[in-house]
């Protein structure tokens, strides 16, 4: 599955605004992998509501949730609805997990955040 413009874009957007003014919060989000899920409500499909969701390993979901307040209002600043934290290691473990067979890039790249060793950043 491909990745569009408009998602790489605004993840990039994202990161940036973080970065150039929450560097704590940039240290966290380089150890996580951020993702812009595009979801759609109604019938028809018209009512799009995009959001970031941000799977974390373990050791730090509590720490990035400790920063959900700042990481919403840089979503609202780029018109997104809301931001969500999930545990990449329990998603990796959890035996109804379908992400292998869906997105197996997003399944990979959550593999690789899960066995890296990363220090209690904060």
């Amino acid at each position: 599955m491909n990745t569009s413009w408009y998602e790489q874009e605004l993840v990039k957007e994202f990161k940036t605004v973080i970065a150039h003014s929450f560097p704590q919060v940039e240290e966290l989000l380089k150890h996580c992998h951020v993702k812009l899920i595009e979801s759609y409500w109604g019938r028809p499909r018209v009512h799009f509501l995009p959001y970031f969701t941000i799977y974390c390993p373990d050791n730090l979901i509590a720490d990035v949730k400790a920063k959900i307040s700042i990481l919403r209002e840089v979503a609202e600043y780029a018109g997104l609805v809301e931001v969500v934290c999930l545990n990449a290691t329990h998603l990796l473990r959890d035996p109804m997990s379908k992400i292998k067979q869906t997105d197996p890039r997003l399944w990979l790249e959550l593999q690789w955040l899960a066995t890296q060793k990363q220090e209690h950043l904060l």
